[in-house]
Order: C-alpha cells, then sequence, then structure tokens
C-alpha cells in the first residue's frame, strides 16, 4: 500500500510548475513555499541573496525529528527558459507540457517530492529523522543560489539533492568541474573589397585556434565546448571583433586543469601567429565531487531505495548540480533522479509513477 498521497503530490506539482520562475524571477515561488512549509510546521529562514542573483531569495527550513540522524534535502526553484505560462497536460500517466514551453520538472519534481513526503508522514504521526530544507534560486546557468546559500543555518553533515533524470533509483556519486572561458578576439576592420589585406579578421584567428583545438569528448571523464561566438559589422567590412564563450568539464581537476591551459594556449598562439590582440578571462564554475560506493550516506540511500522496492545505483554524470557547491562547503551530498527526462527542452516529461517511486523512497528514507 502506498504511504503517499499520489493525488495530492500531482496536484501540487501541477500548481508549482504554474507559477513562473524562470531564473532570477523566483520571488513568487519562493513566498509560495515559504508560507506552505510554514503551514506545514517548518521554521522557515528566508535567506537574502544579491539582487543580480534573483528577485526572490533562497529557503532554509528546518523540521526537528525524534530519530537519531539529520539530513538536508534540496532541489532548485527556477526553471529555464521558456519556462512562463507553463500548461501540464496529463495523458497515460505522464505529464508533459503543452509544447510551447518547458514542463518544469526540473526542478519543481523534486519539490513536491520532498513536500508530500513530509505530509504524510506528519499525517501518519510517523517519526523521522530532523529535516533541514535548501530550496535555492538560480541554479540554472550557474549553481548561484547554492554559492550564495547562507551555510550557517545548516547543522546537516549529509545531504540529498533531487536533480537528476535516470530511473528511480539513481545516485549520482560522481559530477565534474566545470571552468568557464571568454575570449575577446581584436583584429583590424578593413574594406572586404577594396583592401582586405589591409585587415586581421577575427574570424580567421578564431577559426585557425578552434581548427587546432581538442573539443567536444576528449576522455570518459573530460569535455569541452564552444557554446557562444558573436561578431561581425557587415559583409563588406573584415570582422574586427569576436567574442567566444566556452566551457571544460571534468571529474578530474588535473585533466581539467589542462585541457584549460591548451585551449587558452591555442588562442593566444592563433592570435600571435594573426597579429591580433586577445583577451581571455578563465574562471571557475563549480568543483567537481566523487563519492565512495561504499560511503555510509551512500549505502544509505541504497537500503530505503530497498525497502521503498527499487534498486539503488550508483552513477557518473556530466553535469553540475547544486551537488557539487554542498559538497565544496563540507556537506557530503548525493543527487537522486526524480524520473524527469527530456529536461530544458519543450519535450520535458515526467511519469507520475516515478515522481511517487521517488517520494516513497523519500518517505522511507526520512522514517527509518
Amino acid at each position: 500500500m502506498s504511504k503517499i498521497n499520489q493525488d495530492r503530490l500531482v496536484q501540487h506539482f501541477i500548481d508549482l510548475v504554474k507559477i513562473n520562475s524562470e531564473s532570477r524571477n523566483e520571488k513568487a515561488i519562493a513566498e509560495a513555499l515559504a508560507e506552505q512549509l510554514a503551514e506545514m510546521g517548518f521554521r522557515v529562514e528566508k535567506l537574502p541573496v544579491p539582487a543580480d542573483i534573483s528577485n526572490g531569495f533562497n529557503i532554509y527550513a528546518n523540521l526537528p525529528g525524534d530519530l537519531e540522524g539529520n539530513i538536508l534535502l534540496s532541489s532548485h526553484m527556477d526553471t529555464v527558459t521558456p519556462g512562463n505560462d507553463i500548461e501540464p497536460v496529463i495523458e497515460n500517466g505522464i505529464i508533459r507540457s503543452a509544447g510551447n514551453t518547458i514542463l518544469g520538472g526540473d526542478d519543481k519534481s523534486g519539490i513536491a517530492a520532498i513536500m508530500e513526503a513530509v505530509r504524510s508522514i506528519k499525517e501518519q504521526g510517523l517519526k523521522h529523522k530532523t529535516i533541514e530544507l535548501a530550496f535555492t534560486v538560480h541554479e540554472e546557468g550557474g549553481l548561484h543560489g547554492s554559492k550564495h546559500f547562507d551555510m550557517s543555518h545548516v547543522e546537516s553533515k549529509n545531504g540529498i539533492v533531487l536533480d537528476s533524470g535516470g530511473p528511480i533509483g539513481t545516485i549520482i556519486t560522481v559530477a565534474p568541474g566545470q571552468q568557464n572561458i571568454k575570449v575577446n578576439i581584436t583584429g583590424r576592420p578593413a574594406h572586404a573589397g577594396l583592401a582586405p589585406e589591409e585587415g586581421i579578421n577575427a574570424l580567421t584567428v578564431a577559426a585557425d585556434a578552434i581548427t587546432n583545438m581538442k573539443l567536444s569528448r576528449i576522455d570518459e571523464e573530460t569535455t569541452a565546448n564552444i557554446g557562444v561566438v558573436k561578431g561581425g559589422q557587415a559583409t563588406n567590412i573584415v570582422m574586427p571583433e569576436l567574442f567566444i564563450e566556452a566551457e571544460a568539464r571534468s571529474t578530474n581537476d588535473d585533466k581539467l586543469s589542462a585541457q584549460v591551459e591548451h585551449m587558452v594556449n591555442t588562442f593566444e598562439a592563433a592570435a600571435e601567429k594573426h597579429g591580433a590582440e586577445i583577451e581571455i578571462i578563465s574562471t571557475r564554475a563549480y568543483n567537481a565531487f566523487q563519492m565512495a560506493d561504499n560511503d555510509p550516506l551512500v549505502e544509505e540511500v541504497k537500503a530505503a531505495f530497498a525497502e521503498a522496492g527499487f534498486e539503488g545505483k550508483t552513477m557518473p554524470t556530466g553535469g553540475g548540480s547544486d551537488a557539487n557547491i554542498f559538497s565544496e562547503k563540507g556537506i557530503k551530498t548525493v543527487n537522486l533522479s526524480t524520473g524527469m527526462a527530456k529536461v530544458h527542452t519543450t519535450e520535458e516529461y515526467i511519469a507520475i509513477e516515478d515522481m511517487a517511486g521517488i517520494t516513497e523512497f523519500m518517505h522511507t528514507y526520512l522514517t527509518r
């Protein structure tokens, strides 16, 4: 028999995805969740963040328990674009958007699962661990909310982030670090028809660099990508300036450093060869995290999955999440799948069975 109220879970999820909360615009959902958590008996703290991060706030909430142990549970409140005026559609046990927006299962499915598990536990009068919540703003595009999360409130040494895809039971224990690389190439303009040889084409410099650069899949631990290219004024002007934004990721810090150095050196060599000026800003977005399969937290999570009827499997991921930041801040953190699929696209969907599954796990974990 189900330990949770599936209809209430689905309705809460539907209500949440209907609240517009694209990154930086989380005020409405943060206010709604703060109110709901207070009604559930949590002590709620609205934690301020810089105005350029969000018009809302991070949420810390605490619900003391009678069982030994405490845990930090986390999901992010923002969505990618297009995420406004979402119309959820339920068909054959699947929730998707009407097709012109994302759905917002990333990461409102995590929020709904955590809150339904706690609602059910309280209704059933069950003893539970002390529960701490970290609901963050602006996770998409840089993990900004977790980076600015005031950790002085947090007592837990272990954390569970619900923000991944895959079958229920997926436990992300390895995630890469990421470096952002911003490149400004300054060549020299000239008339493309009258005197092209007097110019230095910034695009030629970039093309030369990229041709000589190791990109895409470097090895099983490392990737690199050129994601943004902006430049040019007109077809009759030799392109004088070009902006490029790139990234590198690796679960191995040494490999990440080596890949970034290779990319920077290749850009600089091309600029020197063509006589162009170049400015490169290289910044670490977040660090990698890695947890052993026999870590006590991983074993506890696996045991709760088994009790809830799922097989817990540890896996690596190529993406970053708030788990990277909380790990960096000293909280041993795993990232679990909620069953979200095709995230960041208008084809995003989630199966009700999966959302109920991760909620059942949460109920089991908090009460064992």
